[in-house]
């Protein structure tokens, strides 16, 4: 099977009037239809960076691309990209923010109004479609964000530390929220989070960065045995403590530290 995303060697640096940062090194992993993935690595690594790249912002110095099996040389459509914030206009409401990429790519049509309208309901927002997004909650609009980044129908998502302007209680509950969203869809995504126990309770694997310039330390896989496998089941699983621990001891290795903080209260 062809993977949805392929990464083949890719090198980055950034170029300023002071010299050459080197901020990627030969990063090549694969992105299988369905899979999600979380990326976590040390402040400032280029854990962004590399989303930037897959989405076609920026260009990597060498290696390649392919998406779908295709080289992916600039911004596609088939990749949706949500940001730490919601990006939800207050002058729109919530309905027209949710239309608001059909209406830019000239794609709105009445199937893909009613296919709003479907997510809406099924995500618990119908009823405040007509409200601005200060009426909502901030879970209620990212909720709403990832409605108007599904309507485009994507291959891939990009999910740039979507719930770190939320609090935490906030935060547990809608990662917990839309992780189930983005499962039952069947979309491939690729998670960058500085939140181990986010990206435990979110992965099948867990891709592990190095310092600047970053490399690829380690990729783990993450299964859980649960009749009902979600982010907030996985937390209270004996399973988690153990992978948390793994992700935290590969990310210090290196380093003489304290020993690492526990995992997040689950309460």
């Amino acid at each position: 099977m062809t993977p949805i995303l392929e990464l083949r060697n890719i090198d980055y640096s950034y170029h300023t009037l002071d010299g050459e940062t080197k901020a990627l090194s030969n990063i090549s992993f694969t992105l299988t239809k369905g899979e999600f993935v979380s990326v976590v690595g040390p402040s400032g690594c280029g854990k962004s960076t590399l989303l930037s790249l897959i989405d076609g912002l920026m260009q990597p110095e060498s290696g390649e691309m392919l998406l779908k099996g295709q080289p992916l040389t600039e911004n596609s459509d088939q990749i949706g990209y949500m940001l730490q914030h919601d990006h939800l206009f207050e002058w729109r409401s919530i309905w027209r923010n949710v239309l608001l990429g059909a209406e830019i790519s000239r794609r709105l049509t009445p199937e893909t109004k009613r296919h709003a309208k479907a997510m809406l309901e099924q995500y618990g927002l119908k009823q405040f479609a007509r409200s601005k997004p200060s009426e909502l909650s901030g879970g209620m609009r990212q909720r709403a964000a990832l409605i108007r980044t599904l309507l485009m129908e994507p291959e891939l998502l990009l999910l740039d530390e979507p719930f770190s302007a939320l609090d935490y209680q906030t935060r547990l509950t809608v990662s917990d929220d839309i992780g189930q969203i983005i499962r039952r869809s069947g979309k491939t995504a690729l998670l960058v989070t500085h939140d181990l126990s986010e990206a435990v309770s979110l992965a099948d694997r867990v891709i592990i960065l190095t310092r600047r310039p970053a490399r690829i330390a380690r990729i783990i896989p993450v299964t859980f045995d649960l009749a009902d496998d979600t982010p907030l089941a996985r937390r209270n699983a004996p399973e988690f403590k153990t992978y948390f621990n793994e992700i935290w001891k590969e990310l210090n290795r290196d380093e003489q530290t304290e020993p690492g903080p526990k995992p997040a209260d689950k309460s």
